[in-house]
């Protein structure tokens, strides 16, 4: 069953294209490198200065992977000044 969840985040509103920016590169960076990743995709929420991710792995192992990449730990390091507080992961399981 493929490892699937979704984070929410707050980002400081001088620090929103900055945050789009390290989304867009840390997409195409994993696009580019990670094969087992099925889904990575940033999403802008309705609430102000509100974002979130879906991402989705073979396996909980590639996700493990996923964040120990020189790109991951690269862009990260780049986004978080842009987070106003943590982010909170749900985690998805399919119906069936």
């Amino acid at each position: 069953m493929a490892h699937t969840f979704i984070a929410r985040m707050k980002v400081f509103p001088d620090k929103v294209e900055q945050f789009i920016d390290t989304c867009e590169r840390m997409e195409k960076a994993v696009a580019e490198h990670e094969p087992n990743c099925l889904m990575y995709k940033f999403f802008r929420l309705r609430e102000d200065n509100a974002f979130a991710v879906i991402e989705s792995f073979k396996t909980e192992a590639d996700d493990q992977a996923h964040q120990e990449t020189e790109h991951f730990k690269e862009i990260a390091a780049d986004m978080i000044p842009c987070l106003d507080g943590g982010y909170e992961r749900e985690y998805l399981d399919p119906l069936t």
